[in-house]
């Protein structure tokens, strides 16, 4: 399976960061390859199972599952229900950690996933450049405003 992965240093405290990460509802307020977000039937954002749908700013339309939340270790685990990326049992990741030295945040953003062996290379820079990296960006000035 391939793997790929994004990490930043968020200059805000990890409270901060956890509460927007962990708002599985909230992602077009600082992922800039997100136009549009929406929670299928008004669900708790929170909520394991719940479903979002993404509005891309390339008018793609992006599914995904909520799979696991943790308060406590602070990290999310998402699923891809349906997108125009041709990948299966894609599995991403975000580790919120605290910086205690600075009360900064590290956070961590992996995925892996399944495809044909020609498209890894470039499904592997999309998501780790494209999409987490452009995302931790977002986040970081998203924290630091609030």
């Amino acid at each position: 399976m391939p793997e790929t992965f994004a990490s930043a240093v968020i200059p805000a405290p990890v409270t901060t960061v956890w509460r927007v990460v962990r708002d599985f509802g909230g992602l077009a307020a600082w992922q800039p390859a997100v136009a549009d977000c929406s929670l299928t039937d008004a669900e708790a954002p929170d909520r394991v199972g719940c479903v979002r749908t993404l509005s891309m700013a390339d008018g793609e339309t992006v599914v995904e599952s909520l799979l696991a939340l943790d308060d406590h270790t602070r990290s999310l685990t998402y699923g891809i229900v349906s997108s125009p990326y041709p990948v299966h049992s894609y599995r991403a990741t975000m580790r919120v950690i605290p910086i205690t030295a600075t009360d900064e945040t590290f956070i961590h953003w992996s995925v892996t996933f399944d495809c044909d062996r020609a498209d890894t290379d470039e499904l592997a820079e999309t998501f780790r450049t494209g999409i987490f990296t452009a995302g931790l960006h977002g986040l970081a000035g998203h924290c630091h405003a609030r």
